[in-house]
């Protein structure tokens, strides 16, 4: 399975959220791939990170919006996508603003993390944990209790 993470905001190489989300994407058998760009305009934010999807990817918008599942009914949903084809999948995290609706609107799934307002770097960081806990769940390691 290869993830993209493609997010809006420059997370800065020594910082603390930067260390975690190396040690998730490190120990995790599936490919996370980051891909960032500075905040701008929501309209340019928007056309990166619909630009920067793969084609046939799913795509899960992070949006305060969205469902707030448990980790592994995330899971069991990834899973069924992985069941029928799915190799690539796309987590969007949008600026200070949120998203377009046309982003919205590419969305397969619409995922919130919860009612609280998180800085975009540790999101990042707490959404790397995530896919890291996911690709467990799915494989069956202890990681992940309930």
């Amino acid at each position: 399975m290869k993830i993209y993470v493609l997010a809006i905001g420059k997370c800065k190489k020594n910082s603390p959220e930067a260390q975690i989300i190396a040690e998730y994407v490190k120990r995790c058998s599936w490919e996370i791939i980051i891909k960032e760009k500075d905040n701008s305009s929501q309209e340019e934010e928007a056309a990166f990170l619909q630009n920067a999807i793969p084609h046939g990817a799913k795509i899960i918008v992070l949006d305060e919006r969205g469902e707030n599942l448990k980790s592994t009914e995330l899971a069991h949903k990834i899973e069924n996508w992985q069941l029928n084809g799915c190799s690539e999948i796309c987590f969007l995290i949008g600026g200070a603003d949120g998203h377009l609706q046309s982003t919205r609107d590419k969305a397969d799934l619409l995922l919130s993390f919860g009612k609280l307002t998180l800085p975009h770097m540790l999101m990042r960081a707490v959404l790397c944990e995530q896919i890291y806990r996911l690709q467990t769940i799915i494989s069956g390691h202890p990681y992940h209790r309930e």
